[in-house]
């Protein structure tokens, strides 16, 4: 198996850091823009689009700042996970979302361009598209 490559991609978001880290953090939250829905139990999030789902373990968080999931499909690759964290320029006050994710070499491309899409509706859902 290939190593994983480790992305980074920056998002701007007018919205304030509380209300973003509700569409991050919880269920009901991520079903607006992430997925078509999602269940947790504890730490066990599923994500369900369409016919699929995708089971992922909540690695870590810190209220108002970060989540960080891991997939359970990817459980034999210990070092990629997803991480969604929310930025605030100290001077600016201006907000950002700064993805970290992992891809295939050849796939780096288009987890990029997923991102991009899911953040759209993130943006839209939030009113600041």
């Amino acid at each position: 198996m290939d190593d994983k490559i480790k992305f980074e991609i920056e998002f701007s978001i007018h919205a304030s850091p509380q209300l973003l880290y509700q569409y991050i953090s919880t269920p009901s939250g991520l079903s607006e823009w992430f997925s078509d829905n999602v269940n947790s139990r504890g730490e066990l999030f599923t994500f369900i689009w369409d016919d699929s789902e995708e089971k992922a373990k909540l690695l870590s968080k810190k209220t108002g700042e970060r989540v960080k999931f891991r997939w359970l499909n990817d459980e034999e690759d210990n070092t990629s996970y997803f991480e969604i964290k929310i930025q605030v320029d100290e001077i600016t006050k201006d907000v950002s979302l700064i993805i970290t994710d992992f891809a295939e070499e050849d796939e780096v491309d288009e987890a990029k361009m997923l991102w991009d899409n899911q953040i759209s509706s993130l943006k839209q859902v939030l009113g600041s598209a």
